[in-house]
């Protein structure tokens, strides 16, 4: 059994039991579709042979799957390289989910080189540990500076966190060891998210896509400097 198939296990048909079986009965409970993981190597002709054999499996029904996962082996410094050389072999009217990304950076590579959706458990770990998303990139609500503001995380935001909450209250949270912060934090975290990539679909729509990569991403890079 090869790399792009280690992990399906075939049925008498010849279908991959466990994957397409069991998933269409779940699908059809749930209205959800079944979609494949493709999370090879590196290696451009692995990866690009991985995506061509998931996209030739059918199901006793004769149907493919509904989307791909992109995930596996992704860094910085080649995500937009393999995600492009998924794009290229998937078929293009089926969503491809980024698995594990969320960063401002990643998701904006991945958009452009043809992923559509994303996951990651990054905006709620990094919020355990008092780490905020804001536009001008990250800080962390437990330092001595916030113990007495008493402004929002961030007075564009729309969440629940920033609605009723303040930094100082924050800051006071997570001195004192309550769980409630890091759930305050990871709601505001996962809305920065959800935002942007709201944005983004919006500056796909309306055709200025790089303008707005360019300008969110030297505003969010700005407190590294």
């Amino acid at each position: 059994m090869d790399v792009t198939s280690r992990h399906l296990v075939e049925g008498a048909d010849g279908t991959p039991e466990g994957t397409t079986k069991r998933n269409r009965k779940r699908e059809r409970k749930s209205g959800s579709g079944v979609r494949a993981a493709v999370a090879a190597e590196r290696l451009k002709t692995v990866r690009r042979k991985a995506c061509r054999e998931l996209d030739a499996i059918r199901g006793e029904a004769g149907t493919s799957f509904d989307g791909f996962g992109i995930g596996g082996a992704l860094e910085k410094h080649n995500l937009g390289t393999i995600v492009g050389w998924c794009c290229d072999e998937l078929p293009e009217e089926k969503p491809r989910h980024m698995l594990g990304i969320s960063e401002p950076e990643d998701i904006f590579v991945a958009v452009e080189n043809g992923a559509d959706t994303f996951d990651c458990v990054n905006p709620s770990r990094v919020a355990r540990n008092a780490a905020i998303y804001v536009a001008r990139g990250r800080f962390n609500i437990n330092t001595a500076r916030f113990r007495r503001d008493f402004t929002p995380i961030d007075d564009t935001c729309d969440c629940y966190t920033c609605a009723n909450y303040t930094r100082a209250y924050l800051h006071h949270l997570f001195k004192a060891k309550e769980i409630l912060a890091a759930t305050l934090c990871t709601i505001h975290n996962e809305r920065f998210t959800i935002r942007l990539v709201d944005q983004i679909r919006a500056s796909i729509d309306g055709g200025y896509f790089d303008d707005f990569k360019a300008e969110t991403l030297a505003l969010w890079n700005s407190a590294k400097k």
